[in-house]
């Protein structure tokens, strides 16, 4: 497995107008752009190495303290999409309250 620079997502992730809409939709929230870049940006940071993964043109970013999965063009670093990976209360709920 190659190595995933994490230093190089955080410093190039990027966002089309319409992932803001689909990311509140999938974790059914309102977050304001900056909320979503923050919680995309922290889930990102405090994600351990071992849990990045690239599967074709993706990375895969999950997080089970935060309950999420991000998904990032691995060219681009665009963000795709995010999910949960779980139903039970989570640090998203908490931090989503506190943004």
């Amino acid at each position: 497995m190659s190595h995933i620079n994490t230093h190089k997502i955080l410093q190039n992730i990027c966002y089309t107008e319409l992932v803001y809409e689909r990311i509140n939709k999938k974790l059914n929230t309102k977050l304001s752009k900056k909320q979503i870049e923050k919680l995309i940006f922290e889930v990102i940071k405090k994600t351990k190495a071992s849990s990045f993964e690239k599967i074709g043109k993706n990375y895969y970013v999950s997080n089970i303290e935060y309950n999420i999965r991000i998904t990032i063009n691995a060219n681009t670093y665009r963000v795709i999409t995010v999910d949960r990976i779980g139903n039970k209360l989570s640090v998203l709920n908490i931090f989503i309250k506190i943004c």
